[in-house]
């Protein structure tokens, strides 16, 4: 079977990352995968795809022009023939719905986030019935394909989209007389609250119990100029932005913690990735995070957008920084246990057993 892959962008980080991971378990069960994106963006997540060896097509036209990428994508799937359509979020999903309607072929689609806008959460109830199957990538997110896109048992799917690698190496415990190292994966966009992170830096600037700390962002995106303002208007000298970062585990290595102060999310691939590296997380009570994370076991949740209780949380990991490693430990051990690689396998194959044909004796 011939699957076109459609995403949004290869924009870097969100759900083009584990694409490599996801279209493997397509690959491996004999399909060919080619992924078609319709915006470039920064582009960052394209080295992983083409260093897997998948085949990438992108649209060359501006942002905003739906009805010009609806025209690119016809011709690019009429000219590779197709047996499935995948798509991946909303931009790509109603554009791969609308081929898939006119080529009559089947649409499967991911389902990322529990946070749709009340616009887009009706746009895509009312275009359900044009993908055979809903595919979460988390528990959250299922529940809210079943309750607020109306999406029936029948048609939806869960498949975790964290594939955990017990290789990845654990971060090094901390040591006394070393400064506290927190570490935060993730784009500089509103959604990931990286202004509740600097208003709960700007509470703790003065607390005089506290030990030497170093919070780093690794991530990059067009919140950075308020966030330097914010930063600088704060005298946040323990907050540092550092850009993106394609070297995730070796970076991940070098902290102790690790802060998620999102605002919705839905599985947040960068909390799952610290717990990975044996890092306990300080993160909010969103999306999958608040299954995931083991409050006051594998880590600490707080309310969203909560800038007084996000401080107290850090406040109280940050006076047991010889704690820290415990609690990551128990984090590492959690999710190589509940995101192993044959679990992610056998859920992606489930899920194609249920779109392949069977064949004929």
């Amino acid at each position: 079977m011939r699957i076109a892959y459609i995403i949004n962008s290869l924009e870097g980080g969100g759900a083009a990352f584990p694409v490599p991971d996801i279209t493997g378990v397509l690959r491996r069960a004999g399909h060919e995968v080619a992924i078609f994106a319709l915006l470039r963006r920064d582009g960052r997540a394209l080295p992983a795809m083409q260093a897997a060896g998948l085949p990438v097509q992108i649209c060359p036209e501006g942002q905003r022009d739906h009805l010009a990428a609806l025209r690119w994508l016809n011709h690019q799937i009429g000219n590779w023939h197709p047996d499935l359509i995948w798509t991946s979020l909303t931009r790509a999903t109603v554009i791969g719905q609308m081929v898939g309607l006119k080529r009559r072929l089947p649409v499967v689609s991911w389902q990322h986030s529990a946070g749709l806008s009340p616009a887009n959460t009706r746009l895509l109830r009312s275009l359900r019935g044009l993908s055979r199957i809903w595919v979460a990538d988390s528990s959250c997110v299922l529940d809210f394909m079943r309750h607020r896109l109306r999406i029936p048992a029948n048609r939806a799917a869960l498949w975790p989209i964290f594939r955990a690698d017990p290789t990845c190496p654990p971060a090094r415990a901390w040591q006394a007389g070393e400064i506290v190292r927190i570490g935060s994966l993730g784009r500089l966009h509103p959604v990931k609250g990286y202004d509740v992170l600097c208003h709960a830096l700007a509470l703790l600037k003065n607390d005089l119990s506290l030990p030497p700390f170093q919070v780093t962002i690794a991530g990059e995106g067009d919140a950075r100029p308020q966030l330097e303002s914010q930063i600088r208007e704060h005298g946040l000298t323990t907050l540092r932005l550092a850009g993106f970062t394609s070297a995730v585990a070796g970076f991940l290595s070098t902290q102790h913690g690790y802060v998620q102060p999102s605002l919705h999310e839905g599985l947040c691939i960068g909390v799952h990735q610290a717990m990975q590296a044996g890092l306990a997380p300080v993160a909010s009570a969103v999306g999958e995070i608040r299954y995931t994370v083991q409050d006051g076991v594998s880590g600490l949740l707080v309310p969203p957008a909560d800038p007084t209780a996000l401080a107290e949380a850090l406040a109280r990991m940050l006076r047991q920084p010889q704690a820290l490693a415990t609690m990551g430990q128990a984090a590492r051990t959690h999710v190589l246990d509940l995101f192993a690689p044959e679990r992610f396998d056998a859920a992606g194959d489930a899920i194609l057993a249920r779109i392949t044909p069977p064949r004929r004796g």
